[in-house]
């Protein structure tokens, strides 16, 4: 949350990527930092994923990523 807030505040557009869990630490970070980071979260767990699953996890988010960038 921290970098992403330090590339926005500097004019970069960026969205960090977090799975479901995290979410409310999101929330809390985002009220401590006082700024609102564009965020999308993805399924959990992460870590005992095969390739073929993260590149699934990955395109299923590629949408809302690109668009919370444009946004």
């Amino acid at each position: 949350m921290h970098d992403t807030t330090n590339l926005e505040v500097r004019g970069i557009p960026t969205t960090f990527v977090a799975s479901e869990p995290f979410r409310e630490a999101a929330e809390a970070q985002a009220t401590a930092l006082g700024f609102d980071a564009s965020r999308v979260f993805v399924g959990h767990p992460i870590q005992d994923r095969t390739d073929e699953e993260m590149q699934a996890l990955a395109d299923g988010a590629l949408e809302a990523i690109l668009k919370s960038i444009s946004a």
